[in-house]
């Protein structure tokens, strides 16, 4: 199917061009969202008179996204969630988790803006991709931590692996300390026999 796009949509094209779709997603995605026009002769004339206003409200809300973009680009966010000894997430952090974090924090950002790479299902601090408007896109961090505490040093750039590690090895260290000081007591009480 022949669409016309009214804005920019990635992978198939600027605003204003005419462009062939499979005729589904067409129908279940750029035409009911508003982002294309059946390309027949009559949409075609009417586009042609809307295409100034249409070029004038993209640039305006670009404007409008470039701000918000400057503010979140970089920011980071803490998520809490339940996870393993070993950092294994108990479910994943989803768009919405991100959208809410941001939104928290005082961005107005909806869950179809963010963008995940890959699913998150570990602690750390994880790089996500916000598409503000088609022409617009702006990184922001996750710190998925199990609390606050954690989060902050995981911040300091301590891992969980490191954090898990070093209290095994003071939970190893304090047992054989125990273990030395029976020892010594059991010594002493061999002498006294």
């Amino acid at each position: 199917m022949q669409v016309i796009l009214l804005e920019r949509v990635a992978k198939l094209g600027q605003m204003g061009e005419v462009v062939n779709v499979k005729d589904g997603y067409a129908r279940n995605y750029l035409l009911p969202q508003g982002k294309a026009l059946r390309a027949n002769d009559n949409n075609i004339k009417s586009f042609e008179v809307k295409k100034a206003q249409l070029e004038a409200t993209n640039l305006e809300t670009r404007k409008e996204a470039a701000a918000v973009g400057e503010k979140l680009d970089g920011q980071t966010f803490i998520v809490i969630r339940s996870a393993s000894d070993a950092g294994a997430l108990y479910g994943s952090v989803t768009p919405r988790d991100a959208a809410d974090a941001a939104t928290e924090a005082g961005f107005t950002l909806h869950r179809g803006q963010v963008v995940l790479d890959k699913p998150i299902k570990e602690l750390g601090i994880h790089t996500v991709s916000v598409q503000l408007h088609p022409e617009v896109a702006v990184k922001m961090m996750l710190n998925v931590a199990r609390s606050v505490e954690e989060a902050e040093l995981q911040a300091s750039g301590k891992s969980i692996a490191e954090l898990a590690a070093e209290a095994e090895a003071e939970a190893e260290f304090e047992i054989a300390e125990l273990f030395d000081e029976m020892g010594a007591a059991q010594d002493g009480e061999d002498l006294t026999r």
